[in-house]
């Protein structure tokens, strides 16, 4: 791995991109990345098309998509810990490619329908119970802890990137090709990825060590279930993607039913959302240690609120204002809480560790999505911002009250975090 003993470059905003192999990483994620939205903004819009703005079946579509996650999650962290990661996403891109291209196919034939979309929806989040936490922990192996805090934050920057190019180039090639377009460019765009991932140099990467014994699901709850510092995180974070992380659902709703949006318009919306989340990654590349509770809690504060206003937003350019705010507002929040969860857990479970903070981040997404479409049914979807908002409040006042009544210093990074350990632990292991 590639050091430097340069004091400029240990603030270095992209100091983790000197390290060859999560370069690579990084610049095939951006490609895929940007497909996997182009085809978000398209599956939604198709939906939409297919059902007559029905609020049910995009929150059906979206519950299908999360529900393996919900149920399959931990068991994706076990085999992260247990084998070879970069194996683990080389088959996982590769299986989610040809689900892409097929699906594509099927629209761009006129024969796609909504069980094919259910149907794909729920195979795309079965990959995802494994590549999710198991892209989420390769990084630390890329880059090692010392650089684990940016390389995070630079992830969560690439994926806002693509975030932002995704949308807006989807509206434009939907509003003049249609969306089977956009899910063939999809299809291709796993192609990055994976040769990234078949680029890269083995002995770089920085394999933690196996654990002895059984890999066991339970022990990593155990290790949780000791250290209030991660409960805390984790249960904030469940408590604000319940009901106040549903864009994938709320941002078309909005679109469509409140301004009465064209292709091209939603995709600015999204767009404004996603450059306010790449705006906040950026800034979080500055990050050097783990952060604070109380950080994580008012960060969930100031979410809350934006979303909120969100929802009374009086006309289109408000909303794509005070989107590009809470589109900062949580990737911060979700930042500083996974840097807080992952910065202190132990290597040898963090896999499973981050296996739970997905779990809880986005499998409450299935539950959360069909009450968020109920309330949009009912109500529409301004009452789903002002609602998700409202209860991502309750979360974070819940959490401050938490701290204030707690007494005592807070808790450090566990000893088996600290780069010494994780280097011993993490000493050119054979795959597996």
């Amino acid at each position: 791995m590639e050091k430097t003993t340069d004091p400029a470059a240990s603030t270095h905003p992209f100091r983790a991109l000197r390290v060859r192999n999560f370069r690579l990483f990084a610049t095939g994620q951006v490609v895929s990345v940007a497909g996997t939205w182009m085809s978000v903004v398209a599956q939604d819009w198709l939906v939409l098309e297919l059902t007559d703005d029905s609020a049910t079946a995009l929150g059906t579509v979206t519950a299908l998509q999360f529900t393996p996650m919900l149920l399959l999650t931990l068991y994706g962290g076990r085999l992260a810990d247990r084998y070879d990661k970069r194996a683990l996403l080389t088959g996982a891109n590769l299986v989610s490619g040809l689900l892409a291209l097929a699906l594509a196919v099927l629209v761009l034939t006129g024969t796609a329908g909504l069980p094919h979309i259910y149907v794909f929806a729920c195979a795309l989040g079965l990959v995802n119970a494994v590549e999710v936490p198991t892209r989420m922990s390769f990084v630390g192996e890329l880059v090692g802890p010392e650089l684990l805090p940016n390389a995070s934050a630079l992830s969560a920057a690439y994926f806002n990137v693509a975030r932002v190019a995704g949308p807006a180039v989807a509206g434009l090639v939907i509003t003049a090709f249609g969306t089977g377009w956009v899910m063939l460019i999809n299809g291709l765009s796993y192609a990055a990825t994976v040769l990234a991932l078949r680029r890269m140099r083995p002995g770089e990467i920085l394999r933690a060590a196996r654990p002895p014994g059984r890999t066991r699901v339970v022990d990593g709850l155990r290790h949780v279930r000791g250290r209030p510092d991660l409960l805390v995180p984790l249960a904030l974070v469940a408590g604000v993607s319940l009901f106040g992380l549903n864009f994938q659902l709320t941002l078309p709703l909005l679109a469509k039913t409140v301004f009465h949006a064209d292709a091209t318009s939603f995709g600015l919306l999204t767009t404004a959302f996603a450059a306010g989340s790449l705006a906040a990654a950026f800034l979080t590349t500055a990050r050097r240690s783990r952060p604070s509770g109380r950080l994580v809690t008012c960060s969930a504060l100031v979410f809350a609120v934006l979303e909120t206003t969100v929802g009374w937003a009086p006309g289109y350019p408000a909303a794509v204002v005070l989107l590009f705010l809470t589109g900062g507002a949580s990737i911060y929040f979700a930042q500083a809480a996974n840097h807080r969860v992952q910065l202190g857990s132990d290597p040898r479970y963090r896999g499973r560790v981050l296996a739970l903070y997905t779990l809880i981040l986005q499998g409450s997404t299935p539950v959360g999505a069909l009450l968020v479409g109920a309330i949009g049914a009912e109500w529409g979807a301004r009452a789903c911002f002002v609602v998700g908002g409202l209860a991502s409040l309750v979360t974070a006042l819940a959490a401050l009250a938490h701290r204030s009544g707690r007494s005592g210093p807070e808790p450090g990074v566990s000893r088996a975090s600290g780069p010494a350990d994780v280097r011993a632990a993490g000493a050119r292991q054979p795959p597996g």
